[in-house]
């Protein structure tokens, strides 16, 4: 059980380490950055996230736990790490970060991510099983962006894997259909043009709405 002062400290020294690989495009994966003796409490403490859809932390009662992590992947030391590692810019890049728990049949279509989004970072917050193995949810990297099996590297969604990429006009990505709970934290680093200032403050107002009681409904 958390306590009011539950910490969790990801495994910032493997991802200094981890190489920075570039096919299909650039991007970095950190197996277990969230370390193996952390997960099964963290894995208890997520939030029960019924629906599909991205949700900011602020419209989910979050455990003190998970409310540590979203510190630590909102605070400076992951930022700078990525920044190091990236050969970027990041001191005032705005920052966006967003919680998923259900994976709907329409999600994962092959895309690129946002324009306004400069760098995306994923972690994936499942258990490893067999179900995962039928490569079903699995996220890929992809060579082009109408073949989902032209693929240069899948990652399992499981077990604190960090998977982060700059986005670029060919940076496609996209996994098989999957219907059913797939937690995964999203922190975007932002452009600070105008389209990132929009979807930032859509993200509020999502965050706002989210957040208030449906009619008839319980909350």
């Amino acid at each position: 059980m958390t306590t009011p002062h539950a910490t969790i400290r990801p495994d910032y020294a493997a991802l200094t380490q981890a190489p920075v690989c570039a096919e299909p495009y650039t991007h970095i994966m950190v197996p277990h950055f969230i370390r193996k003796d952390d997960l099964p409490e963290l894995f208890a403490s997520l939030p029960q996230i019924n629906s599909g859809g991205s949700f900011p932390p602020q419209s989910l009662s979050l455990s003190p736990l998970v409310q540590a992590l979203v510190r630590e992947m909102e605070g400076p030391e992951l930022r700078r790490i990525i920044a190091d590692k990236l050969g970027l810019d990041l001191d005032n890049a705005p920052s966006m970060l967003t919680i998923r728990g259900r994976t709907r049949e329409k999600d994962g279509r092959i895309h690129t991510d946002s324009t306004a989004k400069r760098v995306t970072i994923l972690l994936y917050l499942n258990p490893a099983g067999p179900g995962w193995e039928k490569q079903e949810g699995c996220l890929r990297l992809l060579r082009s962006p109408d073949d989902l099996e032209d693929y240069a590297k899948e990652v399992q969604p499981v077990d604190g894997t960090l998977l982060i990429f700059p986005n670029g006009p060919t940076t496609w990505h996209g996994h098989k259909s999957f219907v059913g709970s797939r937690y995964t934290i999203q922190l975007n680093y932002m452009t600070e043009d105008a389209k990132a200032r929009s979807e930032l403050r859509r993200h509020k107002l999502s965050a706002l709405a989210k957040k208030l009681p449906l009619p008839g409904m319980g909350y």
